[in-house]
């Protein structure tokens, strides 16, 4: 039983006539026999989507085919035998379909010659297309990644190992949605040319404590009720090097402490690291907390929550 000519070209049924045959000419192109000499399997492939391209590319047959006039190998003009198969009498290529499909053999000779720089015309074929200047060397496709990495490991740099052969080296500082490109890694070229590229997007993912904003990082640092009410001063290991903040007494959360060009370094300049410090009761303050609350004046006026939403 024929294949679904529409599956075959990877299309839905809705598929304009421009994206079945934009559809037809990456898959002749990649599948080509004077693209794969000797391959049986990439010439019955080129077979099987030339002949569905013959129906689809017919309007009358394509609307035979989708009201189920005509079953998928097109029994009544028989649009599926033979595809690619020779160069015919008069130099076209012979797909068993009287021509090609809907386009007419010349629309099909411009194809062809666009995308392999063969002269399909009258007196062409492959005898004519030793008459020709060799095709064109086309590079390759790109090929398109999407590299998930932590906020640490895009501030500090390194080395990741994405599979199939596929190692991206990126540097200190890389932001959110930047891309890497891996020259050569991509899709072979056709007719030697030379391959594509790999891109690698870079998604950053959320640290809980640590966040950037361009070259500036934000850190939420836990102190002590201890720490806040007597002051302390203390260092911090971050991914752009080692900070020392001193905090001083009667420090409340919220309170921010910006640490000038100890951000992120790149080449419009130095950010800052704004630390913001949050009060945490340590086990010790808890047990301790009914004695410390004897201690409290009550019926202290205050207006902490006014204006709270």
């Amino acid at each position: 039983m024929a294949k679904n000519p529409y599956t075959l070209l990877g299309v839905p049924k809705t598929a304009t006539d421009a994206e079945i045959k934009s559809a037809y000419r990456k898959l002749a192109k990649l599948h080509h026999p004077d693209v794969n000499p000797g391959d049986a399997k990439a010439e019955e492939k080129f077979k099987e989507i030339t002949a569905a391209y013959n129906l689809l590319s017919n309007a009358e047959l394509r609307q035979s085919y989708d009201t189920g006039r005509v079953d998928a190998s097109g029994q009544q003009q028989n649009p599926f035998a033979g595809g690619y198969r020779h160069a015919n009498a008069q130099g076209g290529m012979d797909t068993g379909f009287g021509g090609f499909g809907g386009m007419g053999g010349d629309d099909m000779s411009d194809m062809f010659s666009s995308l392999f720089g063969m002269n399909m015309g009258a007196g062409g074929g492959r005898r004519g297309q030793q008459r020709q200047r060799p095709a064109p060397p086309q590079q390759g496709e790109d090929l398109r990644y999407t590299l998930k990495m932590s906020l640490v490991d895009a501030l500090t740099g390194g080395v990741k190992d994405l599979g199939k052969g596929l190692k991206v080296k990126f540097p200190k500082g890389i932001k959110d949605g930047q891309t890497v490109r891996l020259r050569g890694k991509g899709q072979p070229g056709v007719n030697n040319g030379p391959p594509g590229d790999a891109r690698v997007k870079i998604a950053v993912q959320p640290h809980k404590r640590l966040s950037r904003d361009g070259n500036n990082l934000w850190l939420d640092v836990p102190i002590s009720l201890t720490e806040a009410m007597k002051g302390t001063d203390f260092e911090l290991s971050l991914p752009t090097g080692t900070v020392a903040l001193k905090i001083p007494p009667g420090t409340n959360t919220g309170k921010r402490f910006r640490l000038k060009e100890k951000g992120v370094r790149a080449k419009d300049g130095t950010g800052d690291v704004i630390v913001t410090v949050q009060i945490v009761l340590t086990e010790g303050e808890m047990a301790g907390a009914p004695i410390l609350s004897s201690q409290l004046p009550d019926g202290e006026k205050h207006d902490l929550r006014r204006k709270l939403i």
